[in-house]
């Protein structure tokens, strides 16, 4: 099987070119090929001529999509569409990594593939547009929607965690959010088994269990024995540029269908703790 990854230099872009084995893998960043580039894009894929192509480049600055909008529905939804027309030219599958944030957060329990999208913000409108667009034109792509990724070798929760832990007796952490983290490693194995699996549709893809904001911090200040306290605070009082969904559990019934089950996010959480040591 030939692979095509593109954003294969940002969080999960680096997980997926070390965990991916046994295919030939071409690996694209922003600075190979830039999706919003329609025709370098189709000649990039044109040329490589892949089986897969793992679309993992996007605009994920949640805040800064909201006063950046053009920009982000360029790359998010504008490039998913270049990505999906240079896939059909060449009869290219296409797995998109889309987000919890085209849900509106109301629920009161997991979210299934099926449950209508409502996104609240501007990065959510975009991944939702994307999604749709996607659909249009490759009815038989593999959108995966995660949620709470963190890794090693980028910005991420925990680590923003770690680095204020080490300097302030106390954090404050929103408890009003619940979620599911997902590690980059597991997210990445899963995202091959996807792919050999040949799966389509929409599948969420995440670590096992959930948690508030408040949850994981606690948990990672307690898993690298750190003393710092972390206090439990309301959404109203940390406002952010971008609203975020109160409830955006995803539920792996989807994952489950092409017998992949991925482990617990505390479990996760312990082997990133490890990985960021070495």
């Amino acid at each position: 099987m030939k692979v095509l990854i593109l954003g294969a230099t940002g969080l999960l872009g680096k997980s997926l070119v070390h965990e991916w084995k046994g295919d030939e893998v071409l690996a694209l960043g922003s600075r190979d090929v830039d999706i919003r580039d329609a025709a370098k894009l189709s000649e990039v894929v044109a040329r490589s001529r892949p089986d897969w192509i793992v679309l993992a480049a996007a605009y994920t600055d949640v805040d800064g999509c909201e006063s950046q909008r053009e920009l982000a529905f360029s790359v998010n939804r504008d490039g998913t569409v270049n990505v999906a027309e240079a896939a059909r030219h060449v009869g290219a599958r296409v797995i998109f990594l889309s987000s919890d944030y085209v849900f509106d957060g109301k629920k009161i329990s997991p979210y299934e593939v099926h449950d209508e999208r409502n996104p609240q913000s501007v990065y959510g409108h975009s991944k939702a547009e994307a999604e749709v667009k996607l659909l249009e034109v490759l009815p038989n792509c593999c959108i995966a929607r995660t949620s709470w990724v963190f890794g090693v070798g980028g910005k991420c929760f925990p680590d923003t965690i770690l680095r204020l832990a080490a300097n302030r007796a106390a954090l404050e952490v929103v408890n009003d959010q619940r979620g599911c983290p997902t590690y980059t490693v597991d997210l990445s194995r899963s995202i091959i088994r996807l792919c050999r699996e040949s799966a389509s549709g929409i599948v969420h893809v995440t670590n096992a269990g959930d948690c508030s904001w408040f949850e994981f911090a606690q948990e990672i200040v307690k898993r690298a024995g750190i003393a710092t306290e972390v206090r439990p605070i309301s959404t109203q009082q940390m406002p952010r540029p971008a609203p975020r969904p109160a409830y955006s559990v995803l539920s792996a019934t989807s994952l489950h269908r092409y017998g992949i089950e991925m482990p617990g996010w505390k479990d996760a959480l312990g082997r990133y703790l490890e990985e960021r040591k070495g």
